[in-house]
């Protein structure tokens, strides 16, 4: 896709390239498991992103989105930190019950405080579009909904790196949108 493709001017690696990098750095964490659409079978552009992280750290989800967020609730509460990743933000909208009622609600209710890094993108429309079920970005929609998760959009590839960074070291969940270009 174009949308990944974008350079900046300068020693700043191209937004694919650094979400890459920071793919590498999550998976060095010895918590941290990746479980998706596309994580462990290629079928979407998402899947190249994690190239450089192991299989043993890669778990391919059923097309099940509200499953498989509580699934990554489930696996923080036990000690991992999940990278919880949809290939796009239109179809993580299938995942809205787990997201608003348990893994931002579930701190308020309980003793538990998950960590999981939601990561998802938007679809682009240049130069091709992608169509309407690809292209939605409701970030500030879902920003409004949520109280307890920190909600990410990354445009510029020299902000990928440290966004995750920070998931990673922050003590709660975050929810990570990639909007290049």
């Amino acid at each position: 896709m174009a949308a990944f493709r974008c350079r900046q001017v300068g020693a700043v690696l191209t937004f694919a390239e650094e979400v890459k990098k920071a793919m590498l750095m999550l998976a060095e964490n010895q918590h941290t498991l990746f479980l998706g659409q596309s994580v462990f079978w290629d079928g979407a552009q998402i899947y190249k992103s994690l190239e450089l992280v192991s299989e043993d750290k890669r778990m391919e989800m059923p097309v099940v989105e509200d499953f498989q967020l509580g699934y990554c609730i489930g696996l923080s509460l036990i000690g991992y930190i999940p990278i919880c990743i949809y290939p796009r933000l239109d179809f993580m909208m299938l995942c809205m019950n787990q997201l608003v009622n348990h893994l931002d609600r579930l701190e308020e209710m309980s003793d538990f405080k998950p960590k999981v890094i939601v990561r998802t993108t938007v679809g682009a429309t240049k130069p091709l579009n992608a169509g309407p079920q690809h292209t939605g970005n409701y970030t500030a929609q879902i920003r409004g909904m949520l109280r307890n998760v920190v909600v990410q959009e990354l445009t510029r590839p020299q902000d990928v790196l440290p966004c995750y960074t920070s998931a990673l070291h922050r003590s709660g969940s975050t929810l990570i949108v990639e909007n290049p270009c």
